[in-house]
């Protein structure tokens, strides 16, 4: 039964595949971009994207000469920062101590910042046609009603169990299309809701099918409830110019730039937590001009309620507690620097705010 749900797999594959254009290219360093962007984020958010990313930065030297700023600008609004950070990281690695050439070996590439099991299997599967299977969402989910595993896919334990499925069906000769086919398979065809089965190569093969019980898999544990914070953050003026704080290179959005402010404490109001916060991160005493807006955005693990105010700088000299590094900038220069999506949904307005107060004068 294996061999069959591997031909089928495959030969529906070479004929019915969407056209991706990391899928034209045989280059490691393409291949890896891809899937360093396609973990995390949807296709159709990748592609433009990875060919602006490619545009930038066409090899691998030329990733690992960048500057970091540069590096997160390009990636600026895709999310999870770390993945850039740790791309650029390893680039600068495989140029200063294998040449420029990205390692065939498993134990040397998953040695790289940022590459997991998951990543390692993918290129060295695709880009050098090695037998390592990949385990993703997609992945996971088709497996599950293939074989009917009853295990939770959430669930970290469960991991193995898939991983055993997979060793057992994975085409060691032409890995990396069997990869990308049953992955291809789980993203358009074996789809978490309504699932087209009747368009699936492999559906006389699928356990969950034939007893009927397709929208019974994959099993999931109740997800846990997602915590929600209230933050103030502070557009802060001092001679036509605004401060905007970097981030520490690690952890949730290193590296970004953002406008100072942080948690709203229970009972606070925003505008007095808003003075707080600049007066405690950046040293600075402030005025509130006037509230700008209110913003709301979820991360994976939690959301957030962010008030904006617009301030002026009252007295103080930056010394920062929390962030690395400060600029006082024009609006006009904020586009220079890569900011977090949360800091994307207010500046528009920052932006038309400070176009009306010019017409005034």
């Amino acid at each position: 039964m294996n061999q069959f749900i591997r031909t089928q797999l495959i030969k529906w594959y070479l004929e019915d595949h969407r056209q991706l254009p990391w899928r034209e290219t045989d280059d490691p360093y393409k291949i890896w971009v891809s899937e360093v962007m396609l973990q995390q984020t949807q296709v159709k958010t990748v592609v433009p994207y990875y060919i602006k990313f490619l545009y930038e930065f066409p090899n691998l030297q030329s990733l690992a000469e960048a500057n970091l700023q540069t590096v997160l600008k390009v990636w600026e609004g895709m999310g999870y920062y770390a993945r850039a950070r740790n791309l650029h990281q390893a680039a600068k690695t495989v140029l200063n101590e294998y040449a420029g050439k990205i390692p065939d070996n498993i134990k040397l590439f998953r040695k790289l910042p940022g590459v997991g099991e998951y990543i390692a299997a993918a290129v060295l599967s695709i880009a050098f046609h090695q037998p390592y299977y990949v385990v993703d969402g997609n992945v996971k989910r088709v497996l599950a009603r293939l074989f009917k595993i009853d295990a939770p896919v959430n669930k970290t334990a469960s991991f193995k169990i898939f991983k055993d499925f997979a060793d057992k069906l994975i085409d060691t000769s032409n890995p990396g299309i069997f990869n990308q086919a049953i992955m291809e398979l789980g993203a358009i065809v074996c789809k978490p809701k309504n699932p087209e089965c009747n368009q699936c190569p492999v559906h006389s093969a699928c356990k969950a099918h034939q007893n009927g019980k397709t929208a019974q898999y994959p099993k999931r544990l109740s997800a846990k409830k997602i915590p929600e914070y209230y933050i103030a953050v502070g557009i802060v003026h001092k001679n036509n110019k605004v401060l905007i704080t970097r981030r520490k290179s690690d952890g949730l959005l290193g590296g970004l730039w953002e406008f100072p402010g942080g948690k709203v404490m229970e009972g606070e109001p925003a505008n007095q937590a808003c003075i707080r916060e600049i007066k405690e991160e950046a040293n600075l005493q402030v005025e509130i001009n006037y509230y700008l807006t209110r913003i709301k955005h979820a991360y994976t693990h939690f959301k957030i309620i962010m008030d904006v105010f617009d301030c002026n700088y009252i007295s103080g000299r930056v010394r920062l507690k929390g962030p690395v590094d400060h600029a006082w900038v024009t609006i006009q220069k904020i586009d220079d620097y890569p900011f977090p999506k949360a800091n994307h949904k207010f500046i528009p307005l920052l932006k038309k705010s400070e176009r009306n107060c010019l017409e005034l004068i």
